[in-house]
């Protein structure tokens, strides 16, 4: 027994032979052998050899892993504010430009300003062959790179973050989210997407587009919330709601998206409108689904009450309601049929303010109103949706950027831009200042 208040306790030695072993009537216990010592020559070749092993395995792990191939220089955690833009400027000259081929159409990343918390342009981000570059607006100097030895799907944004989709084999499997100030890697997840994905920001939510299968992922931590289609493991049959559909384009707002089915036993394509965050990420919850009368449609708009789908033969647009599918209206479209084909990566090019939508048909731009999703008003000879600058509309056209009043469609003017024998389809974004063109796998920045 310890006395009180020792740290010594008696223990009990239960490896201890008892006494009366010594005494036994089996006769006198043999004298142990001497104990072996583990200094000997084969011993010191085990322990090297076992040294080598590991670190060779070591080696090998680190050469063929993901980190050995991933280079990030991460930047400043601050930058100076973007200036505002109060009146159109009288011209735009090239400033700079970047290959990126990865990005669908001008990638700028929104932070929330240190005075106002209002989101302002921080970041331009360009993306090609494994690289995803975090640009300084003015300049295009590059902040901070993120790079892979495999190959892009696409880079886009979302909640102050540059999103990176790489292929790791058949499909766009490696979701990588990058903070849009320094490049710090966030959020990684694995996924399923089809190549030739967009990556579509629905407010809380990111979706992946697809012919035959799509994903959404969660906002913070990018946790797969739904998967629609035809799911490569199928744990739980039955659960969804068509089986052996292709799908077209697709458009989202906030709390839902809106995408084209074509299904075997439907004479018509279809739209649908989908929860991203359904209670079961294989059980989709569907909004509304109707037959839209007509082959070859494209969903164009969607938003909290009505869905906006372009169908051809003849061309017009029409609007459902979101929640129980009734038609709402049926407006005359004057564009060919060659502009009803599914819109690159499956996504209607499209542009939005808070009062229109800007949807590209492929020949014309439409201003759509936010509350009906009809036509207010139609820019001809488009090349894209176009954007916003000192608050009015500018779409690209072969002779520059056309300025239109938002709601009134008048002319304010055409600022020239030199686009060296570029002609086909442009997407515009604007940072501060700088209009940004996407010009194919060229992205151009003009000031």
């Amino acid at each position: 027994m310890s006395s009180p208040g020792s740290d010594v306790t008696d223990v009990e030695d239960v490896l201890d032979e008892p006494a009366h072993a010594a005494a036994s009537d089996d006769g006198p216990v043999g004298e142990r052998p001497p104990a072996r010592s583990w200094r000997t020559r084969a011993d010191f070749v085990a322990v090297a050899v076992i040294a080598v092993v590991a670190l060779l395995a070591s080696v090998l792990t680190w050469a063929f892993s993901d980190a050995r191939a991933t280079t990030s220089v991460t930047g400043p955690s601050s930058w100076d504010q973007l200036p505002e833009v109060t009146a159109l400027p009288p011209s735009l000259a090239e400033v700079w430009r970047a290959k990126s081929g990865a990005t669908q159409s001008p990638v700028v990343v929104l932070t929330p300003s240190p005075q106002t918390g209002e989101e302002k342009p921080s970041t331009v981000v360009t993306g090609d062959g494994g690289a995803v570059d975090g640009r300084d607006p003015l300049t295009g100097d590059v902040r901070w790179t993120y790079s892979r030895d495999l190959p892009l799907c696409v880079v886009s944004s979302g909640w102050g973050r540059a999103m990176a989709l790489y292929s790791k084999g058949t499909n766009c499997s490696e979701l990588t989210s990058l903070d849009g100030v320094t490049g710090e890697r966030r959020a990684q997840r694995n996924g399923d997407a089809e190549p030739g994905t967009a990556l579509l920001n629905e407010g809380s939510h990111l979706i992946t587009t697809g012919s035959k299968y799509l994903e959404v992922y969660r906002r913070d931590d990018l946790v797969k919330s739904l998967e629609y289609g035809a799911l490569r493991a199928i744990v739980n049959p039955g659960k969804q709601p068509r089986v052996g559909c292709t799908y077209g384009s697709v458009a989202v707002t906030s709390g839902r998206f809106a995408m084209v089915e074509r299904c075997p036993d439907d004479a018509f394509d279809r739209v649908s409108v989908i929860k991203p965050n359904p209670d079961k990420s294989d059980e989709p919850k569907v909004f509304a689904s109707v037959l839209t009368g007509a082959k070859n449609a494209q969903v164009v708009a969607v938003t909290e009450k009505l869905v906006a789908v372009a169908v051809p033969d003849p061309a017009r647009l029409l609007v459902f309601d979101g929640e129980t599918g009734a038609q709402v209206s049926d407006v005359p479209l004057d564009i060919p049929s060659s502009d009803f084909t599914d819109p690159p990566n499956h996504v209607a090019r499209t542009f939005s303010t808070k009062t229109n939508v800007f949807w590209f048909s492929g020949s014309k731009t439409f201003a759509l109103s936010q509350d009906t999703l009809t036509p207010l008003w139609t820019a001809d000879g488009a090349l894209g949706a176009g954007t916003t600058l000192a608050g009015r509309a500018v779409i690209p056209v072969q002779e520059g950027l056309r300025v239109y009043e938002q709601a009134t469609g008048a002319v304010v003017g055409t600022i020239k831009v030199n686009r060296e024998g570029h002609t086909g389809p442009v997407q515009l974004a604007t940072a501060g200042p700088v209009v940004l063109e996407q010009r194919g796998e060229t992205l151009v920045a003009l000031r």
